[in-house]
Order: structure tokens, then C-alpha cells, then sequence
């Protein structure tokens, strides 16, 4: 008997946690997936990819994001620079032919950092990136739309991303860090 009323209560508790869990489909017409990079050691040069998609589990009741997942066509990869944009896509950086797909699937969140698995270039690294949850709002439709925002830095050269040419002055063309900034809003799944 206590074992079947032990069962019982665990299910209880599941079921009832469940109801304030949803999955939100990242709606790509309020996101964007942005980043930058310095420009001759002097400027940055921002850019962003124009698809992408994914989903994200999270908890209304704790406030928390329990699952993200996204993935970046890389061939949309847009500087406002039709011929940067090639060479971005060229064997010498991206090489959009073997490596057309970009990766994010998040391990857990602590606090206000998301720790996840990027996988770029065909390389998967361990990432930690700022997270800013904005909680969910119903839309005025009688939607409801969740809130984040991923901010951090990582090392290109980390993800076999290697070409540069060096100035005359000593420095670089290419920056190696690059400044992420995603900002993704979800619709909850019906």
C-alpha cells in the first residue's frame, strides 16, 4: 500500500509540473542571431544569419529554461557585403559546402549563464553564454511568446576557423573573438 501511494504522489507531482512546462517554437520573424568581429584590430564588423530555427522547453511555474536547441544556415550568412559574405562562405573561413549547419544544444543553465554544445566548422566545443530571461507574455492574438536573450564571446580558431592576413602595422584583418548576440523569441506549441 505505501509503495502504490508512493507511486501515486511521484506521478501526481510529474503531472502537475508538466502543466506549467511548455515547448515554444523560436519564431524567426522576432529573432535574430547576430554577431561581430573586429576589422583590422581598429572596428567591428557586425553581421547575422537570416535562417535559422529551433525550439526551447521551458517551466512557467519555476521561471526557468530547461532545453534550447537551434540550428544556423550558414550559407545566409549576411554582412550587407555581397563580397565579404562570399569569402565568409569560401574554404578559407565557413566552407559552407562541407560545414553548411551550425549547432547550439544548451546542457543546463545556472543562474544567468546558459552552458551548452556549440558545434561549428564540424567542431562541437563546450560554450557558456550571458542569458537574460525575459519570461513569456500573451501576445494580443492569445498567444504566448517567451523571452531570451544569449550574449558571450568565442574564439573562431577554436572551431578550426583559421584564415588571416597580417597588416603592415603587426596586427590582424580578422579578429579572433566573435561577439554573439541572439535574441529569440518563442511561440508556445498548441
Amino acid at each position: 500500500m505505501k509503495k502504490t501511494f508512493s507511486t501515486l504522489a511521484s506521478f501526481i507531482l510529474l503531472s502537475s509540473a508538466s502543466l506549467f512546462a511548455g515547448t515554444y517554437t523560436i519564431d524567426t520573424e522576432h529573432s535574430s542571431v547576430g554577431f561581430k568581429v573586429k576589422h583590422m584590430m581598429i572596428s567591428d564588423v557586425s553581421g547575422k544569419f537570416d535562417k535559422f530555427s529551433g525550439s526551447a522547453d521551458y517551466d512557467e511555474k519555476t521561471k526557468s529554461l530547461n532545453a534550447l536547441i537551434g540550428k544556423i544556415d550558414v550559407n545566409s550568412i549576411n554582412t550587407s557585403n555581397e563580397k565579404r559574405d562570399a569569402h565568409l562562405k569560401s574554404p578559407d573561413l565557413f566552407d559552407t559546402k562541407a560545414f553548411p549547419e551550425m549547432t547550439f544544444v544548451l546542457d543546463q543553465v545556472k543562474g544567468d549563464k546558459a552552458y551548452g554544445k556549440l558545434t561549428m566548422h564540424g567542431v562541437t566545443k563546450n560554450i557558456v553564454l550571458n542569458l537574460e530571461n525575459n519570461g513569456i507574455v500573451k501576445d494580443p492574438w492569445g498567444n504566448q511568446r517567451l523571452g531570451l536573450e544569449l550574449s558571450g564571446n568565442l574564439n573562431r580558431k577554436d572551431y578550426g576557423i583559421n584564415w588571416n592576413k597580417t597588416l603592415e602595422t603587426g596586427g590582424i584583418v580578422v579578429g579572433e573573438i566573435v561577439k554573439l548576440d541572439i535574441m529569440l523569441e518563442g511561440l508556445l506549441n498548441k
